[in-house]
């Protein structure tokens, strides 16, 4: 329970605020499988201050049973990247978002 709060009092402190080159956010994930564990718990703990942060940007959650998790970051001009979340840590998956939100 320790380690819990103090993620999630870490991300209270790094709150990721998208600029105008990103235009949304959507994450894939199964709401059963290992795989997508840390992806559970990153939404768990970490999408609510994220929102807050982003009141009027859409980040999109779509489970799916069976499904890899991934994250897809939508740009300018139509333009998309995605990384891949398979069996990483609530606080990994905060990471990509990160370099998602800065174009990389």
């Amino acid at each position: 329970m320790d380690f819990l709060y103090s993620i999630v009092k870490m991300a209270a402190g790094r709150v990721v605020r998208f600029g105008p080159q990103i235009k949304e956010i959507r994450i894939h994930l199964c709401q059963q499988s290992e795989a997508s564990k840390g992806v559970r718990d990153f939404v768990k703990n970490f999408y609510v201050p994220i929102k807050k942060a982003n009141a009027k940007f859409p980040i999109l959650i779509r489970e799916c049973s069976g499904v890899q998790p991934r994250m897809y970051a939508r740009y300018a001009l139509g333009k998309e990247s995605s990384v891949p979340l398979t069996n990483l840590k609530a606080e990994e998956v905060f990471s990509q978002l990160e370099k998602l939100s800065k174009g990389s």
